[in-house]
């Protein structure tokens, strides 16, 4: 298609750098650095080559470049009353896999425009991709997407995708996030980020190469009250710690009916609960406790079989009843005993396959000076114990979520009015696309996911001896 332009300021040279005049107001010379540089990067065009040329000697009209039957609005400016502004720029967004984890993600970007916060960027759906064609179909139905796709790499392939979110199951992450690191997209991936410690190890190095901002789905980081329990350990509160128990025991496989989904095949999913679940437990240690030194670990698959899956229909927690059964080749359970290079003792466990608990993602921290503990399942609460030192009183508190706790009055001003699973997702796709806008790469990005992928081989290892194994960075494949 030719390439046309339009007008957007005009450019007019000032005391030091000039500024730019929008209409009768003036905005700031490195606003209008930063909106010109980033709709340049946007369109693929360098400055210069199809107008756009500023030129500091006299005033000049700026030019934004673009193709014939594309939309021309790429970025808008809000001016303030004193005059100045801040550039506010769309982020293109393609997400591959549409299942529960695509929707999920879907949503959480169009709720991000909900927050009320001047993030200076505005998500923009540009594509769906599932193989199953209803499934995308229906996203972009419900999502508003301009168009869907069949084939991943139409996402990858499509210039006005700047962001690729992999909502695929693990099998696929390697080969879409090698290509999109080479097309030069940023990246955010669903845990574990590969079928295996060596599949992450790649899909890093391929992210670090390319220079791309990367983001990963350990969205339980964000629970307000985490965030709070977080502030208090970099504090000091606790003192030094001493213990810390992890754990996710969830019952979505615990019926023998449960089908016989691709996370349950090592083929597809590669690691079974210690990708699926104890990915979750480590980042969090991770954040909380520091790096593991080293840990002796344990697995077991409790059903051994379970009914096939019908393609392309349901989730991990659909029944399925009579019919051909096959063959489950990864495990129900992982745990651990831990050693952190602090010197604190901790254990792991993860489950997939427990009665009882629903989701119960969890952990107790000790120090020498306190404790607390948290669970997913009662995520607006937290259980503090700092002792005053008197014993009349001393004793585990219960701290309710309140706006003065991170994050809570993105979502309400009301102490004690809880947040959920979704909110935290939004968080997340907040803090992401936060980091593509500045160009600052956050947390937890892949480099959180290989530090995770360390203890994975770590466990995989001690499966294999029986003993205690240190935790040694996988080699890239």
């Amino acid at each position: 298609m030719p390439l046309q332009s339009t007008k957007i300021c005009t450019w007019y040279p000032g005391q030091r750098e000039g500024a730019m005049r929008l209409g009768d107001r003036k905005i700031p010379s490195q606003i209008f650095y930063y909106v010109v540089s980033t709709i340049f990067l946007e369109m693929d065009v360098a400055p210069g080559l199809q107008g756009g040329v500023v030129d500091r000697r006299s005033s000049r009209e700026v030019y934004v470049p673009y193709c014939s039957g594309q939309n021309k609005r790429i970025a808008s400016i809000r001016v303030g009353d004193e005059g100045a502004g801040q550039m506010s720029r769309a982020i293109g967004i393609g997400v591959i896999g549409m299942g529960w984890m695509g929707e999920t993600h879907s949503h959480s970007y169009r709720a991000i425009k909900e927050l009320g916060v001047e993030a200076g960027f505005e998500p923009r759906l540009i594509v769906c991709a599932d193989d199953v064609e209803s499934r995308a179909r229906r996203a972009q139905q419900r999502f508003g997407f301009e168009r869907t796709t069949g084939d991943w790499r139409e996402v990858i392939a499509d210039p006005a995708v700047e962001v690729v979110t992999i909502a695929a199951p693990n099998y696929l992450h390697l080969e879409i996030a090698q290509a999109a690191a080479a097309a030069g997209k940023h990246i955010f991936c669903e845990k574990p980020v590969g079928r295996g410690p060596e599949e992450t190890a790649a899909i890093a190095a391929a992210a670090r190469q390319a220079g791309v901002i990367t983001g990963v789905g350990f969205n339980y980081r964000w629970a307000p009250l985490v965030q709070y329990a977080r502030q208090l350990i970099a504090e000091g509160r606790l003192g030094t710690l001493t213990h810390y128990r992890g754990r996710f025991f969830s019952m979505y496989g615990s019926n023998p009916s449960s089908v016989l989904s691709w996370r349950f095949q090592r083929e597809l999913a590669g690691l079974g609960t210690l990708g699926d679940l104890m990915s979750h437990v480590v980042d969090m240690a991770h954040m909380l406790a520091g790096p593991v030194d080293r840990l002796v670990a344990n697995q077991e698959t409790f059903i051994k079989r379970r009914p096939e899956a019908t393609p392309g229909a349901g989730t991990h927690f659909t029944v399925g009843e009579g019919g051909p059964q096959g063959e489950v080749t990864n495990e129900d359970y992982a745990g651990a005993l831990v050693r952190f290079a602090s010197g604190a003792q901790g254990t792991f466990e993860a489950c997939r396959a427990i009665v009882g608990p629903k989701c119960q993602m969890a952990f107790e921290v000790h120090g020498t000076c306190g404790a607390l503990s948290w669970d997913f399942e009662r995520m607006n609460e937290l259980a503090l114990y700092l002792p005053d030192g008197t014993g009349a009183h001393e004793g585990y508190t219960r701290i309710v979520t309140a706006p003065e706790h991170p994050f809570h009055g993105l979502f309400n001003p009301a102490p004690g009015t809880g947040l959920g699973y979704g909110d935290l997702k939004v968080v997340e796709a907040y803090q992401f696309l936060k980091s593509v806008a500045t160009g600052a790469q956050g947390q937890p990005g892949f480099r959180e996911a290989l530090a995770v992928a360390q203890v994975q081989a770590a466990f995989e290892r001690s499966w294999k001896s029986g003993g205690w194994e240190e935790a040694h960075t996988p080699r890239a494949v």
